[in-house]
């Protein structure tokens, strides 16, 4: 059962990090100010928990020596039980600092006159509570449950007492492009002009910090020259503005950051994505996480609509702020981010309240919203520093978009089988298998001869006579390539008897280079561009052991030839005993491009165990999944192969390990079975798992390829088990045509019928062919019956 503190931690993740408002920014946009410099003076913070225990609160602050005297006598005689566990000369704890946190906010409050209505506001309160609770030991679980009743008398009796002075400040960054606003909207929020402006050209031509002080808070503006419009020839102009505005920056951090935008001048043609994407490139993808947007010149009069009325105010506000929104969000490649936005006025006509202060179409008053919402910002970014959540809050592109499925992963690897020629213990088994088998090797040899018929020969046999005449040449051709491949396997195990005993092979055993060859001609889907229609790709294999062809998707983006990608492999011999095999593809299509690729590496030496290290590397979505992987396998009987293995997956800022033992053997020349067990772990989680198979191959492996496979499966994860069964089988239906057959079926009652034929006789692809359309029509027709049985019922 998950504990009470773990609840907490929950909520203020799912409530706070996941909301429209985050805590806090990344490392880069941190204060520099120390969380316990709030408290550098100790007896202020006793004074923020102990006024309670004054019995008559203090009415004013304009009161005379005196009473201040005996207000302060009586902040440390009080008997409140949070003064016997705090002292002046100890370092003030969390859950002190977090609620002398929210008496200050509450002061905040009061001195503005903003309502704890606010929704704003009570977030900020809501997740202040929840810090007091997360930071709480078990001996401060009493000053955790501060009731908030309590505070807002502390809060108001120091608010009206003056005492302790509130210490609270916070500095801003502005950006923007040259014109929009931003000295004036400085002037404005202290009401004077501290600022130059310029209705005709830049006013701001270098990087000043403009302080002030409102309703007794200090703020600090960070002015900064207005960015150009985004083209090419400012390009130049631009990053070197904002880059003499980070070396500014390394001195002074600022706490949020305001960036700029005329609402007026946005439209359907608005794009400044270079320009956010420069600023991103500059300063990080975490700048945007503490960037409140301000919206200019928002009282102008809106354009007609298409219908000839004045479109509606807060429609259109909604979506030039959503269209700036969707350029941050492709600068950073994060759509969670959700900015908050301001809307300012600057001119000296706007229409203004009783108080005289300037308002919006909509009625509100900007400047009191613009300052709540750069403090609560501010005590937000107080919180996140009290609970150390600093690198675990990002923005930007995820290294991964979804953590793949450790069941997945070890499913996978326990499957892995590192495609190396001429190397391996199971390659000298299945040797071993062929070369029992030498008497079959003779059988060739005494065959009678045989006529080829030809074509017209061959239409003048009957029906028996063409059966027979077909399966005599059938048979002819296993023993043929049963001989080849004998004779393949006695060559590499004189290599190999050579190689130990250090004598050269016979001239005869000598591996001669293939000839060139051209491969047959891949088929080509009709094209309905008659431009070139005869034009092809041919692949030839050469002794350099390289084979490049394309790749055929009939379903591709280029419908001229339906070659979208190209296969690379090749397989060689490095030096004596190594040997290297690598296999890769990339397919591209208008968007996406997809490459997959394997390389390993064997070390092997008769009757010694042979060592395999190997790299895959493969695309998922726009990210590359790089597996390295090494095992090493054993020959311990003269038909048993034992192995064992390790995997690494480095996936974003995260590992996976692996590991596995595996076992074979054969009984016979037909019976081969198959049993493994490993573990994937990563991220604090463990998967484990296993198997065993039996494979009964047909008479004539491994030249025709039938088998009969029966496999069983279990793999558990998360104290859930699952154990599955498989059985698959490939068999020739006839002599042009295979099938494959496969089912499966779990524990929890879920599992699969696969059927796969190949066939070259066009009969019985026509066949086939009016099965699907056949088994298409009843499936309609049934639910045809059905929604006629609903309606009646009706």
């Amino acid at each position: 059962m998950m504990s009470f503190k773990d609840w907490v931690l929950s909520q203020l993740i799912t409530k706070s990090v996941a909301s429209s408002r985050p805590l806090l920014a990344s490392d880069n946009f941190l204060t520099e100010e120390h969380p316990d410099q709030e408290f550098d003076r100790p007896a202020h913070t006793a004074d923020l928990v102990t006024t309670t225990t004054l019995p008559n609160p203090i009415q004013s602050s304009n009161g005379d020596q005196e009473n201040t005297n005996n207000f302060h006598s009586q902040q440390w005689t009080g008997e409140d039980s949070f003064q016997s566990d705090f002292r002046v000369d100890e370092k003030p704890s969390p859950v002190v600092k977090i609620e002398a946190l929210q008496i200050k906010f509450l002061r905040l409050l009061k001195r503005f006159g903003v309502s704890e209505d606010n929704l704003l506001v009570s977030k900020v309160l809501y997740r202040i509570q929840l810090a007091s609770l997360i930071r709480a030991r078990e001996s401060d679980l009493k000053r955790a449950n501060l009731k908030m009743e309590r505070a807002r008398v502390i809060a108001a009796e120091q608010e009206a007492a003056g005492l302790p002075q509130l210490d609270f400040s916070f500095k801003i960054l502005v950006l923007g492009r040259t014109g929009v606003g931003k000295s004036s909207t400085i002037n404005s929020i202290f009401d004077q002009s501290r600022a130059t402006t310029n209705a005709f050209k830049p006013a701001t031509d270098h990087i000043q910090e403009i302080v002030g002080l409102v309703n007794g808070i200090r703020v600090s503006f960070i002015d900064t020259p207005g960015l150009l419009p985004p083209s090419p020839s400012n390009v130049r102009k631009n990053k070197k503005i904002l880059h003499s505005v980070k070396r500014f920056l390394r001195k002074q951090t600022p706490d949020m950051v305001l960036y700029f935008e005329r609402l007026d001048l946005i439209n359907t043609g608005y794009s400044d994505f270079p320009l956010l994407k420069l600023i991103t490139e500059v300063f990080s993808p975490a700048i945007w996480f503490n960037t409140i947007l301000v919206m200019t010149h928002s009282s102008f009069n809106l354009r007609e609509g298409t219908n000839g009325y004045p479109v509606n105010y807060e429609s259109f506000v909604a979506t030039c702020t959503d269209l700036v929104q969707h350029y941050i969000h492709q600068a950073v490649s994060d759509t969670k981010l959700k900015n908050p936005v301001i809307l300012v006025e600057n001119d000296p006509n706007c229409k203004t309240n009783n108080a005289g202060e300037k308002i919006l179409p909509n009625g509100q008053v900007w400047k009191s919203q613009l300052l709540l919402l750069c403090i609560c910002t501010k005590v937000l970014s107080d919180v996140n520093t009290l609970l150390e959540f600093e690198d675990s809050l990002k923005v930007g592109p995820s290294n991964v978009g979804r953590l793949p499925s450790l069941p997945h992963l070890l499913s996978s690897f326990l499957k892995h089988r590192a495609q190396i020629r001429n190397a391996g213990a199971e390659n000298e088994i299945d040797q071993v298998s062929l070369l029992d088998s030498d008497d079959e090797d003779d059988e060739y040899d005494q065959l009678p001869p045989i006529r080829i018929l030809t074509k017209s020969q061959f239409e003048r046999l009957s029906g028996p006579q063409k059966k027979d005449y077909l399966d005599e040449l059938d048979y002819r051709e296993t023993l043929y390539l049963k001989k080849q491949l004998i004779e393949e396997a006695r060559r590499q195990r004189e290599k190999r008897i050579s190689s130990t005993e250090g004598k050269a092979p016979d001239d005869e055993s000598q591996e001669v280079p293939p000839e060139p060859v051209l491969l047959p001609d891949m088929a080509i889907p009709p094209s309905f561009d008659s431009d070139c229609p005869t034009h092809r790709y041919r692949c030839l294999i050469t002794s350099e052991q390289w084979l490049a062809r394309p790749v055929l998707d009939p379903n591709g983006w280029d419908h001229d030839v339906s070659f979208d990608g190209i296969n690379l492999e090749s397989s060689a011999e490095i030096r004596k005993n190594i040997f290297a095999s690598v296999n890769g593809q990339m397919s591209k299509d208008k968007q996406d491009l997809s490459i997959q690729s394997e390389f390993a590496a064997a070390f092997t030496y008769p009757g010694r165990p042979t060592y395999i290290v190997g790299v895959d590397v493969q695309s998922a979505n726009k990210e590359l999944i790089c597996t390295i992987h090494s095992n090493a396998k054993v020959r311990t009987l003269r038909t048993n192969v034992t192995e064992c293995g390790i995997s690494v997956i480095p996936f974003g800022d995260k590992c996976f390990l692996g590991a596995k033992c595996e076992d074979s053997f054969s009984i016979g020349k037909r019976l081969k079975f198959n049993v493994n067990a490993g573990r994937m772990g990563g991220d604090g989680q463990a998967a484990y798992g296993g198997s065993f198979a039996a494979t009964l191959r047909g008479r004539d492996y491994p030249v025709r390829d039938e088998s009969l496979s029966l496999s069983m499966t279990v793999l558990s994860f998360n104290k859930e088990t699952v154990l599955s069964g498989n059985l698959q089988t490939d068999f020739r239906v006839s002599r042009g045509t295979n099938m494959s057959v496969s089912a499966n079926l779990n524990n929890r009652k879920m599992g699969k019928v696969s059927i796969k034929t190949s066939s070259s006789e066009r009969m019985e692809i026509a066949f086939i062919a009016l099965f699907s359309i056949a088994r298409a029509l009843l499936r309609r027709k049934r639910n045809d019956q059905l929604i006629e049985d609903s309606v009646e019922a009706r």
